[in-house]
C-alpha cells in the first residue's frame, strides 16, 4: 500500500465516525424504534410511506455501514423518497457499535463481539409482519459495505425470509463461500465500483474496518466470485452483458449483466467502472479523495426498488 494511500485510509476511519456522529434518533420525524432480541434492547428507525398502496405493504430492510446509523443510512440512499413514491415500508435498523457481525470475526466492533445479528434481523422480520401487517412474500434487504457485506449474509441465511437482497459495496465474506446455501432460491443485485478504496473489487481484506480502525484480516470474495456462487446457488445461465447509455458526464460508466434464473431468482450484477465507494446517485458524505467517485449513471436506491419489485 503506498504511503498516500495508508494515509488515507487512515483519515477514513476517522471520518467514517465524524461524519456519522449524528444520533440515529435524530431522523427527519421518524420514529426511532427499540425491539428487545434475547434480552438486548435493538433500535430501528421505520419510515411509512405517504401514500402507502392496498392491501399489505412490503418492506425493505437498508443497512448501514460500518460507523453510520438509520439516520445517515436514510439521508445517503434517499430510500425514504423512493417508498413514499411507492407505498413501501424503509426500515432501517441499528447495528451494536455502529457495525453488524458479517462474519468477518473482529474486522467488525459486533464481530469481535459475537453479536448475534442474523438473529435480531430474522426477530425484527416478524415483527414488522405483526406490528406493520408487512406483506411476508416483501420483505427484502440491502445495505452498503459493512452492510452490504451483511445483506450478503442474510441472503444465505434468511432466504427464507427475504424475497430478494441488493448489496451495495459489499462483497461476500470468505469466510461464508463454503457454507451459504439457500432455503429457497433468492434474487440478488450487486452493486459495485471499480474503483472501491475500502472494499476492494477483486476481493480481499477490507481496507478501513469498524473493529480495528485500519485495514482488516479477513477476506471478502471478489465481486466476480460472490456473483458465480449466486448464479451456482440459484441454478442459473451465464449472464447476459449490456451497457446503458451514459447519463451524465462525470467519468463512471456502467456495465449490466443479467442472469435470468429459474423461479424469478435472476442474479444482476451493476459494475460501475470508476466508480468508488459510495451510494450511485446519493448523498456523497466523505471525501473522493477517500471513497472514490460518486456516479450519476443512475439512481441505486429507485434500481433496487426496481428490481425488489419485480420479485
Amino acid at each position: 500500500m503506498s504511503k498516500s494511500l495508508a494515509a488515507s485510509v487512515v483519515c477514513a476511519a476517522l471520518l467514517l465516525t465524524a461524519a456519522c456522529g449524528l444520533s440515529s434518533a435524530e431522523g427527519p420525524g421518524d420514529p426511532y424504534l427499540t425491539l428487545d432480541h434475547t434480552g438486548t434492547q435493538r433500535h430501528y428507525l421505520v419510515h411509512r410511506p405517504a401514500a402507502p398502496t392496498p392491501g399489505k405493504p412490503a418492506a425493505v430492510l437498508v443497512f448501514h455501514g460500518g460507523g453510520g446509523n438509520p439516520a445517515q443510512m436514510a439521508e445517503t440512499s434517499h430510500f425514504n423518497r423512493v417508498a413514499d413514491a411507492n407505498g413501501f415500508l424503509a426500515v432501517y435498523p441499528e447495528g451494536i457499535d455502529r457495525s453488524w457481525n458479517d462474519g468477518r470475526g473482529a474486522d467488525t466492533h459486533a464481530g469481535a463481539a459475537g453479536v448475534d445479528d442474523v438473529g435480531f434481523v430474522a426477530a425484527l422480520i416478524d415483527h414488522l409482519i405483526a406490528a406493520y401487517d408487512v406483506d411476508p412474500a416483501r420483505v427484502y434487504a440491502t445495505g452498503m459495505s459493512n452492510g452490504g457485506m451483511f445483506t450478503q449474509q442474510l441472503g444465505c441465511r434468511l432466504s427464507a425470509k427475504l424475497a430478494a437482497i441488493a448489496p451495495v459495496a459489499g462483497s461476500l465474506p470468505a469466510v461464508h463461500e463454503s457454507d451459504c446455501t439457500l432455503a429457497e432460491p433468492l434474487p440478488v443485485l450487486q452493486i459495485h465500483g471499480t474503483a472501491d478504496r475500502i472494499v476492494p473489487y477483486e476481493g480481499g481484506v477490507v481496507r478501513v474496518t469498524s473493529g480495528r480502525g485500519g485495514a482488516g484480516t479477513q477476506p471478502v470474495l471478489s465481486v466476480a466470485d460472490t456473483q458465480q456462487l449466486w448464479r451456482a446457488e440459484n441454478q442459473c445461465p451465464p449472464p447476459v452483458t449490456s451497457r446503458p447509455e451514459a447519463r451524465a458526464d462525470d467519468g463512471t460508466s456502467v456495465t449490466i449483466e443479467t442472469s435470468r434464473c429459474p423461479s424469478n431468482a435472476d442474479v444482476v450484477l451493476y459494475t460501475v467502472t470508476n466508480g468508488g465507494h459510495t451510494w450511485p446517485g446519493g448523498d456523497p458524505r466523505l471525501p473522493e479523495a477517500l471513497v472514490g467517485p460518486v456516479s450519476w449513471q443512475f439512481d441505486a436506491s429507485e434500481t433496487i426498488w426496481q428490481f425488489f419489485a419485480a420479485h
